[in-house]
């Protein structure tokens, strides 16, 4: 174990600007799960997030001809309000970049606290390489939000705060893992100090950068990473940072935004606060461990890492909360069309709430309906598709089906006419692209005129990316180019035309 670091979280002085928070018990996730869970409260710090204590124990320790020169720093937010506030508590001028995906919460945040923001990019590391050359020019010092010892030191203060407040027994700690700066300095200390605690690192699927690099020994660069949590969003895990976790890091789980969502709501269940996503990060990860190891009556505590999220974003996170905790599932049932049959089929659910029915007559025989169920737990998912599948019913789960949970439960009930030749050639892609004002009418002229729009849906609900589904009418002697013409647009994209949930709801 590098003593070196030790001594650097020893000595790192953060408590000029961030608090010690509470470790909180978490009683209904405690009981629901049959084990003692805790949340170490990060999320109550001044800046709402844990990374105030790097920013400031880096910037403390720069020379004066550093402070004088000013700092900068690229972030999706939480850094960045970290650094505001030190330099603000220092007198040093601070400049920000900061994706154009960032939430506006944390853009206004660092303003309001005094930083120069600077927008540029779609994601960290477009901001990242922005604020290089702005620091070439301009002669800032740059405050790494991640992969410097002086802000790993900082964020390991959160481990010394933990060993400091449980004296008693505990299994596991679930950090979430983003470049890997919190992971680094707490799994340091921990394991320094106690090492038979298990560290256990939470990822998002769609970013998992650590989980990658530890499969391959070595650091990579992801292709792409998903924005939902914006927080956590890094292509490659810091270099210090994984020369620090790869011999402190017990194990990695991932987990999936339906998943995150689902800890958002437990953690404001449990402590009547709304974490953003990253926030929720190593609640979720605990859950699936839980799940995944089948252990009771340990002690098992998440850093509640951030809570910096905006308004308009919990629409999509209550949305898909319970899809998340596998409480609601979604079918696609086929039902006789003749009288009735919507009674029957209700009677065949028993007590169980519906929480969604979509319904148009689309023959004279058969008819396609869109349902949602509310359900106990993911078996009682499995026993109620049998169920329907047993009294006569087809029946199509589609509560894993991306494109099903973002666009056809708001488009069911539009079949196309049977003797419309042209709609033979529809084919329908999924689109993502970063959202922004104007992202839309962007995305509209990207995508040009060379085809025929069939169908088109796109919802705005706070999240970091627009999510269109698109219809369009492909000649066959067209349709080889159109996987080159699409990755000319630059935008993540799915062909969605073999999906079930189109072809029985909208083809």
């Amino acid at each position: 174990m590098p003593s070196n670091i030790i001594k650097k979280i020893l000595q790192a002085r953060v408590y000029d600007v961030a608090n010690e928070t509470p470790i909180e018990a978490a009683r209904f996730l405690t009981k629901r799960l049959n084990n003692h869970v805790l949340l170490k409260r990060e999320d109550l710090q001044p800046v709402f997030s844990f990374k105030v204590r790097g920013a400031y124990n880096k910037i403390i320790n720069l020379t004066d001809e550093e402070k004088a020169s000013g700092v900068i720093a690229a972030s999706a937010g939480n850094h960045a309000q970290g650094v505001a506030l030190a330099a603000a508590q220092l007198g040093i001028e601070a400049t920000i970049v900061m994706p154009t995906t960032t939430p506006n919460i944390k853009v206004s945040s660092v303003a309001a606290l005094g930083g120069k923001v600077v927008l540029h990019g779609d994601s960290f590391d477009d901001a990242y390489e922005y604020a290089q050359g702005l620091m070439d020019e301009h002669g800032y010092c740059f405050v790494h939000p991640y992969d410097d010892p002086d802000v790993i030191a900082g964020q390991g203060t959160v481990g010394m705060e933990i060993l400091r407040q449980i004296s008693g027994p505990l299994d596991a700690i679930f950090i979430p893992v983003g470049g890997g700066g919190l992971v680094a300095g707490v799994s340091c200390y921990i394991k320094y100090l106690r090492p038979d605690i298990k560290i256990i690192a939470v990822e998002s699927e769609d970013s998992a950068c650590l989980k990658a690099a530890m499969e391959a020994g070595k650091r990579v660069i992801l292709p792409e990473v998903g924005l939902f949590a914006d927080g956590v969003a890094v292509k490659q895990i810091g270099k210090e940072n994984f020369r620090l976790a790869k011999q402190c890091v017990d194990e990695v789980i991932t987990v999936s935004t339906d998943e995150i969502c689902a800890a958002i709501k437990d953690v404001f269940d449990d402590a009547r606060c709304i974490t953003e996503p990253a926030g929720a990060l190593s609640v979720a990860g605990l859950k699936k461990y839980v799940q995944t190891h089948k252990v009771m009556d340990q002690t098992l505590l998440a850093i509640t890492s951030g809570a910096n999220v905006n308004f308009d974003r919990l629409r999509h996170i209550a949305e898909r909360s319970e899809l998340g905790e596998k409480r609601e599932a979604i079918f696609a049932v086929t039902i006789p069309e003749k009288t009735g049959s919507f009674k029957t089929f209700c009677k065949t659910l028993g007590k169980r709430s519906i929480t969604e029915f979509n319904y148009r007559y689309a023959g004279r025989d058969k008819a396609q309906v869109f349902v949602g169920v509310q359900t106990a737990s993911f078996s009682e998912v499995g026993l109620l598709e049998a169920e329907l599948g047993g009294q006569g019913y087809s029946v199509v789960n589609l509560s894993d089906n991306e494109m099903a949970k973002l666009h056809i439960r708001h488009l069911v009930g539009g079949h196309v006419p049977t003797d419309d030749v042209d709609m033979n050639h529809e084919r329908v892609f999924r689109f993502e692209f970063p959202e922004r004002p104007g992202a839309l009418l962007a995305f509209l002229q990207t995508l040009g005129s060379r085809w025929n729009i069939s169908l088109f849906h796109y919802r705005n609900h706070g999240a970091a990316f627009g999510r269109v589904l698109v219809g369009m009418q492909i000649p066959d002697q067209e349709r080889e180019i159109v996987d080159e013409y699409f990755a000319d647009l630059g935008y993540r994209y799915w062909d969605e035309s073999d999906n079930p949930a189109y072809q029985l709801f909208l083809q």
